[in-house]
């Protein structure tokens, strides 16, 4: 195998495990609206078995990290495939809540594994990491965007399990393709070490540090809630929305809803994942204070009206929405690219991902609470839009923090490179 065929084929799987640690994460997200629809059960109270499952992917990152230091990247995405695949096929052998709140803690934590290596692995591999890092997002967001299609057309057509059950052999078969890879992989290039960056204000660098984990907590809460609730809107909404008709909505999803709600969440999720590769460009010509303002302003916006309407309106302003929600990921990847120092930036980047993904954790509970409020005023998702939307104003109010153009222009006449001293 020539090393260039090595190296397309191992950013392949490097695309595939991002897919799947997102892919497998949403998976029970769809399955959960199956349960409610055969079970007659509250739709908060079975979705929290889900909780196990992002503290665990949330908990899982640091480890991985750690260990990703001192083992081999390439075997430690070997284990991901391979334990995904089990964890998976065991989630669908589950009987009791508890064994399925075990399940998804399995799929948790290897899911983990990705975003401290996977990413990791693919800026060591790119020769323009930029653009190598926004076509992985684009892969991850289709993670994101197949999880309610895949699972609603599995669990219409053969059930629950079979949700957990095909992805589960798939992945499995992913980790063992890519192992045979491994085996036949030529010795790596060393990449030359880039010149030093230029420094520029500490102040400045400063402000941009404390805007970034405001922005990853806030932020990741609206990621992870439309990620995990996304199905369970649109299927409210092709039911008509009213929480009064709880016993008509079920078994409307369960008639052919849910697929529905499935195909409509991915193809939101599908169109909305390519924000990214025009925010990124962006990125390069704005400056960040005004696309943040634009972005994190414009949800504030489109989540109170969310809490204002239902039906079909709620499937045009959740196709709005969502490119504004993942076109901040490489906004946010940019800052710390641009502003943090070579030698603390991957740490920065996994407490980055420690804060976005931790409140993945919070997520699925705060999604059953405050479904359970907006219940009683006929639509269960009115308390959380507004929640969205006050974690939108937040998001918006620290992006003033941000450099704007001017600023940029008074500060170095030119593009802004990182300081060496920053941490």
């Amino acid at each position: 195998m020539s090393a260039m065929t090595h190296d397309r084929l191992r950013f392949l799987f490097l695309n595939l495990g991002h897919a799947y640690a997102h892919l497998f994460m949403l998976l029970y997200a769809t399955v959960v609206l199956v349960l409610e629809a055969q079970s007659g059960l509250d739709y908060g109270a079975l979705l929290l078995p889900s909780t196990a499952g992002f503290v665990a992917f949330a908990a899982g990152t640091l480890p991985a990290g750690w260990l990703g230091d001192r083992c081999s990247k390439q075997g430690l995405l070997a284990v991901m495939f391979l334990g995904l695949g089990a964890a998976s096929l065991l989630t669908a052998l589950a009987g009791e809540t508890w064994q399925i709140a075990t399940g998804l803690a399995a799929i948790g934590l290897f899911a983990a594994i990705y975003h401290p290596i996977g990413i990791a692995m693919v800026a060591e591999d790119a020769d323009r990491v930029g653009r190598a890092l926004g076509v992985n997002g684009v892969w991850g967001n289709m993670g994101v965007a197949a999880a309610p299609l895949i699972a609603g057309s599995l669990g219409t057509v053969w059930g629950w399990r079979a949700v957990f059950a095909v992805p589960g052999a798939v992945a499995l078969v992913t980790g063992l393709a890519f192992l045979l890879v491994l085996r036949h992989a030529p010795k790596r290039r060393v990449r030359p070490t880039p010149p030093p960056a230029r420094p520029v204000s500490p102040a400045l660098i400063r402000r941009v540090f404390i805007f970034i984990p405001i922005a990853s907590l806030f932020g990741g809460v609206i990621f992870s809630v439309l990620s995990v609730a996304l199905p369970k809107i649109l299927a409210e909404a092709l039911a008509g929305g009213a929480a009064e008709n709880a016993a008509e909505n079920a078994a409307e999803i369960s008639s052919g809803a849910l697929l529905s709600a499935g195909t409509l969440a991915a193809a939101i999720f599908a169109i909305a994942a390519f924000a990214q590769i025009v925010t990124g460009r962006g990125v390069d010509r704005w400056s960040p204070r005004g696309l943040m303002l634009i972005l994190a302003g414009g949800q504030v916006l489109l989540f109170a009206l969310l809490a204002q309407v239902a039906g079909w309106p709620v499937l045009l302003l959740g196709l709005l929405v969502m490119p504004l929600v993942f076109g901040e990921i490489p906004v946010h990847d940019a800052l710390v690219a641009q502003y943090g120092a070579p030698q603390w930036r991957a740490r920065i980047y996994g407490l980055k991902y420690v804060l976005s993904l931790g409140v993945s954790s919070a997520a699925v509970p705060l999604i059953a609470w405050l479904h359970l409020a907006g219940a009683p005023g006929g639509n269960g998702f009115v308390v959380v839009y507004w929640a969205l939307a006050g974690a939108a104003a937040v998001v918006a109010a620290a992006s003033l923090l941000l450099p704007g153009r001017r600023e940029l222009l008074a500060q170095t006449g030119a593009e802004m490179v990182p300081a060496e001293s920053a941490a």
